[in-house]
């Protein structure tokens, strides 16, 4: 270098002169201040954002908090030993049973049989084929023709008193229909899994905050219906507290897919449900 240009030189020029300025070296030096005011404004940057982060998490520590409870309502299921209900009041005793009349049956007065000439007999006795379905007794009577044995009954006539068989009616059997809607069924349907756990991973626990609810409780009543597929259908708020809750209730629910059906006599039948879904938002 020059003698009359070494005062005014940079160090780095006098350091590296004569030296090769292009393997970096001299270009690290060179460079040196501007790099350090870069990592210096970074790392501000960096540490104000990461305390932006923590003021805004303690903050939020200090405003209203959503939680969540869930109440499942078994309609077949209630728990009277918990319920503390006064004794009943005695009934009044039944009333006696209406007095019923035996079926009067078609009775055929027994006549000895007595030899006698025509001009005297009034009336010919009658045929075996019209005693076929007649009772025979000590006087006549009008009444039902059957052939059906039934336990003797004591009637009384003009003639006197006769035991004769009543006609036996068997009530038909009543069938159940298990294509309608039961509200109670030995087995109740349910979800193939942990059902809160479901509630509680797919409800938005922030809905009422989101929409400006005051501290509380918001309890949404939802009633469902379960078919013998396990189909999820008819899911309806029975109440609705407001601030979305009932909706985010819906639909939760509507999400939860294929159930097992509910089982009444061994046959899949269709049910009702109701499930009872609280928001709590603490201040």
């Amino acid at each position: 270098m020059d003698a009359s240009k070494i005062a005014n030189a940079d160090f780095l020029d006098i350091l590296f002169d004569q030296r090769n300025k292009e393997y970096g070296a001299y270009e690290l030096r060179k460079t040196y201040r501007r790099r350090l005011w870069a990592a210096v404004v970074g790392m501000t940057v960096i540490a104000l954002a990461l305390a932006g982060y923590l003021f805004f998490n303690v903050a939020n520590k200090n405003k209203e908090k959503t939680t969540m409870m869930i109440e499942d309502i078994q309609l077949s299921q209630v728990d009277q030993a918990k319920v503390e209900a006064p004794p009943p009041p005695p009934l009044p005793p039944p009333p006696p049973p209406p007095k019923s009349e035996p079926v009067k049956l078609d009775i055929t007065k027994f006549t000895p049989p007595k030899v006698a000439p025509d001009i005297q007999v009034k009336e010919p006795p009658k045929t075996q084929t019209e005693l076929k379905e007649e009772r025979i007794g000590s006087f006549d009577q009008e009444g039902l023709k059957t052939a059906a044995v039934a336990p003797p009954v004591e009637v009384s006539g003009a003639g006197g008193k006769a035991f004769v068989n009543v006609a036996a009616t068997a009530a038909p059997a009543v069938k159940e229909d298990y294509d309608k809607e039961f509200t109670t069924v030995q087995v109740e349907a349910k979800y193939p899994g942990d059902w809160e756990n479901f509630l509680r991973r797919n409800l938005n626990n922030d809905t009422p905050v989101d929409n400006g609810a005051p501290p509380g409780q918001y309890r949404v009543t939802v009633s469902f219906r379960v078919d013998k597929q396990g189909n999820v259908t008819e899911v309806k708020a029975l109440n609705d507290p407001g601030y979305g809750t009932a909706a985010e209730a819906v639909r939760a629910i509507k999400a939860s897919g294929k159930w097992e059906p509910g089982i009444q006599n061994n046959q899949k039948v269709i049910s009702r449900k109701k499930q009872a879904i609280v928001f709590v938002v603490q201040e």
